[in-house]
């Protein structure tokens, strides 16, 4: 055997360890995206603090993740992703420990802004596979990752309402420590460094545009429900998200190192399926608010079945098992006939699924089936969407590439929760202080037109890629070997 192809049977052999490693990094911060939502009214009593503050609880990590994620993919294409990699890890760690022992509700926010930056280990993630990965596992990989989004945040609601109904909060911060505390040492030792780099300057100023940005459109979406959608506050925060995000894209195309390449966004099979992102996020966390909610409503409303917050997250338990499963079935059916297939189905699959919830909603099975159908759907959904971006990209461009497309699906989910929740809470009926069932049957239809346009959003998604790195993404161990040396 050649000195290159010992090089490049060592950079292989241990691939299933290498995704089992960042498997338990993206679980790690999938569960704490919702992990702490139905903690938020249990905080609010222990530290003593209004509705509006504590929601920042959960907001601040979404927009904590959606500034970090780009910038610290592009920086994984720059300086090295299993390094940054790790960084991020460390970040969640710090911000955990800081949540589990804070004792005010500022320190709890700076903890939970700390803990967001680690949305980066998905396009990370992603990049570690396509680099090092054999070619023929790399949809697969990719799948697997893509699913744990949906995995994560469909276990911890399960989670939380056990952590919650038994323990006090504090304890849903200690489960994200001892998740991240093996993911750490499993990252230093299993993941190699990956041997594709682009390096460059730094473009602070575009890093900067986009985070406020960011900031604006988020904070906006965020506190839509609070302040009121027509208010002068909300309005004025989308128009300086506007704003800022049309500068920005200027300033990125007249740089000559941009922190992201237009060029690079206008590509049809980029921005069709950022688009088809952002919808499916919409549903999915749409999902995550109405479905338990629904379920808890006392029967004294008419409908609904009086769960606990436990029995609630149980609801949507299938949904999160099936996504085990999804993400690599897709990545095997994208291998084989292109990531669009999956895609189609995913969206479809999901859209039926809304429309089955508006429609059969009296008992308890109905609502289980249509929590597979979900997961199936949006786990589908997933693992084609960061294959579809991974295949439409130089390898230099991953990071940066899917950083762009977890964004959209961050975006799509806050705007589909706060809808959600606006359409079911202007349904309330004064007398009773109970929303009508009309107002989730509503929420549920509005949810379903929303995968309506995400079908035909990836109707538009060009099919298999014809380039060097084709529909599997990877590419031969002689050359990984070669720029390693």
């Amino acid at each position: 055997m050649t000195e290159i192809e010992d090089v490049a049977s060592e950079v292989r052999q241990h691939y299933g360890v290498t995704l089992a490693a960042l498997v338990m990094g993206a679980l790690a911060y999938a569960l704490s995206q919702t992990l702490v939502a139905p903690a938020l009214p249990e905080i609010q009593r222990e530290l003593g603090t209004t509705t509006t503050t504590v929601t920042y609880v959960l907001t601040v990590y979404l927009l904590s993740a959606s500034i970090a994620t780009p910038i610290l993919g592009r920086f994984g294409d720059m300086f090295g992703k299993e390094r940054m990699l790790l960084l991020t890890l460390i970040f969640f760690a710090v911000g955990s420990t800081l949540c589990a022992i804070s004792s005010s509700i500022e320190v709890l926010i700076l903890g939970r802004m700390i803990q967001g930056a680690a949305g980066a280990v998905f396009p990370l993630s992603f990049g570690i596979i396509r680099d090092e990965f054999p070619p023929e596992r790399v949809a697969a990989g990719i799948g697997l990752i893509s699913a744990t989004f949906g995995i994560g945040g469909g276990v911890g609601l399960v989670l939380s309402g056990v952590i919650v109904d038994n323990l006090s909060y504090e304890w849903i911060f200690w489960l994200g420590l001892a998740s991240v505390a093996i993911a750490i040492p499993a990252v230093h030792f299993f993941v190699p460094e990956s041997p594709i780099k682009n390096p460059a300057k730094i473009d602070w100023g575009g890093a900067g545009l986009l985070s406020a940005g960011l900031i604006s459109l988020l904070v906006g979406i965020s506190e839509g429900n609070s302040w009121g959608w027509g208010s002068p506050r909300v309005v004025a925060l989308f128009i300086l998200a506007a704003i800022i995000l049309t500068f920005w894209v200027r300033f990125e195309r007249r740089h000559p190192e941009p922190l992201v390449d237009m060029k690079m966004m206008r590509r049809r099979a980029v921005f069709t399926t950022n688009a088809t992102g952002f919808l499916i996020g919409f549903g999915m966390f749409g999902s995550f608010i109405l479905i338990p909610q629904f379920v808890q409503m006392p029967t004294a409303a008419g409908f609904g079945f009086g769960s606990t917050v436990t029995e609630a997250g149980l609801f949507m338990l299938p949904s999160a098992g099936v996504m085990l499963f999804a993400g690599p079935i897709a990545g095997t059916l994208g291998t084989r006939y292109g990531s669009r297939l999956p895609l189609i189905i995913g969206t479809v699959l999901t859209g039926l699924a809304f429309v089955a919830l508006a429609l059969f909603h009296d008992s308890h099975l109905p609502i289980y089936l249509t929590s597979a159908v979900l997961g199936l759907g949006i786990g589908f959904s997933f693992a084609a969407m960061a294959n579809l971006v991974v295949e439409a990209v130089d390898q230099s461009e991953t990071g940066i590439a899917t950083g762009i497309n977890t964004i959209m699906r961050t975006i799509g989910g806050s705007l589909g929760g706060q809808i959600a929740a606006s359409i079911v809470a202007a349904s309330v009926v004064t007398t009773t202080g109970l929303p009508k069932e009309s107002g989730f049957t509503e929420a549920f239809v509005i949810s379903a037109v929303a995968m309506g346009f995400a079908v035909i959003a990836a109707l538009f998604v060009p099919g298999r890629q014809s380039t060097s790195t084709s529909s599997t993404g990877g590419r031969d161990m002689a050359s990984v070997a070669v720029e390693r040396e």
